[in-house]
């Protein structure tokens, strides 16, 4: 098997497949890239069990067959070649060649009969989603998954699809991302799953750096397969009930305030600064048409500011913290953003008055 090809071709696939890689497996073969060449196209394919990308690149090769390469060694191999040069790969028995220029590497490689590949064979639902649709999706709501939850279900990202749409859901149990968007579903099927954060992480990258229209799903029963392109990613879902979200979103209240977007976000982050840096809360005080932000720390600290704002609620006073209402007023691109506020002991809903197609919830702290 001997493969030629432009570095400046293979860098980006190389790229890609690295992020999936997880450094700290123990199998060998998973630090591995398979390569596999048929018929004028090579196939270059990444995974961590969990995840896999495979990509697929136009080239020429003087015969048929595949190799394990390291990855990382690849890679940086890649990228230390000048522009433009072109790289040929060739296997020798348990190593490979890999020359460009006057400059040549043997590398150490694995069977390639030992690569595992993510089993796709019961992904008999399709789907045709606009691929815009789906990254403005997941932006919108990513950043509210949890991290290494012993809630394993909220390591994700939900996505539920109906006949007119499609909604991301994300919680870690202290706030609650809600998005949707239009869909036309010509297959009139409805589903619902869990997509791993590093899965939602690595296809927003993979959609973020493509130009293509739409993106085919196919979906099984516990994973999907995502087509962009010439690059496909195969991902294991998430098992497990996703929390009834729709029981903690509050309904909207006479007790709202509209204010400035940008000020208001302004006024937070200066207050913030003097904030308990492992807690981050702020408590916010509501009086008519106006609202008080007020900081302390541990050192005695303190910081405060008003806004002007609209408001004729209750008077009311209640904690947060300031990092997950930063995180909202940074993802929301309105002019003004209402918060709906019943209580002190009550979940803060924020929206785009102008719009309903997101939805964000705080939980309250106390301060």
């Amino acid at each position: 098997m001997n493969i030629q090809i432009p570095t400046n071709i293979l860098l980006p696939v190389l790229q890609s497949s690295a992020s999936v890689l997880d450094r700290k497996h123990n199998q060998p073969i998973l630090s591995n890239l398979l390569l596999e060449f048929n018929n004028g196209h090579l196939l270059i394919t990444a995974t961590d069990l969990e995840l896999e990308l495979s990509s697929t690149l136009d080239i020429s090769s003087s015969e048929d067959g595949e190799l394990a390469i390291p990855a990382r060694k690849l890679l940086d191999i890649c990228r230390a070649l000048p522009a433009e040069s072109k790289l040929k790969i060739s296997k020798q028995e348990n190593q490979v060649k890999i020359t460009s220029g006057k400059s040549r590497f043997m590398l150490s490689t694995l069977p390639a009969k030992e690569f595992p590949k993510m089993n796709d064979e019961d992904h008999t639902q399709k789907l045709e989603i606009d691929r815009v649709s789906l990254i403005n999706l997941f932006n919108n709501t990513n950043f509210a998954m949890a991290s290494q939850d012993v809630r394993y279900y909220l390591n994700g990202l939900l996505v539920e699809v109906t006949n007119n749409s499609i909604r991301t859901v994300a919680t870690d149990g202290h706030r609650l991302a809600l998005a949707d968007v239009e869909f036309s579903n010509k297959n009139s099927i409805d589903i619902s799953m869990i997509i791993p954060r590093k899965g939602v992480l690595e296809l927003l990258k993979l959609l973020a750096g493509s130009d293509e229209k739409t993106v085919s799903f196919s979906i099984g029963n516990n994973g999907i397969g995502v087509t962009v392109g010439s690059q496909i990613m195969k991902i294991k879902l998430l098992e497990g009930n996703f929390p009834d979200y729709k029981r903690v979103i509050p309904k909207e209240s006479n007790n709202f305030m509209l204010a400035d977007r940008e000020e208001l976000k302004s006024v937070l982050t200066r207050t913030s600064i003097l904030s308990n840096e492992k807690f981050r809360g702020i408590r916010l005080t509501l009086n008519e048409n106006l609202v008080k932000a007020i900081a302390h720390n541990p050192e005695k600290e303190e910081a405060e500011e008003d806004l002007e704002v609209k408001y004729t609620g209750d008077d009311l006073e209640v904690g947060f913290n300031v990092a997950y209402l930063l995180d909202v007023l940074g993802i929301l691109k309105c002019k003004n953003v209402r918060l709906d506020v019943i209580d002190a002991n009550s979940s803060c809903l924020i929206t785009d008055p102008e719009k309903s197609d997101a939805k964000y919830v705080v939980m309250p702290m106390r301060l």
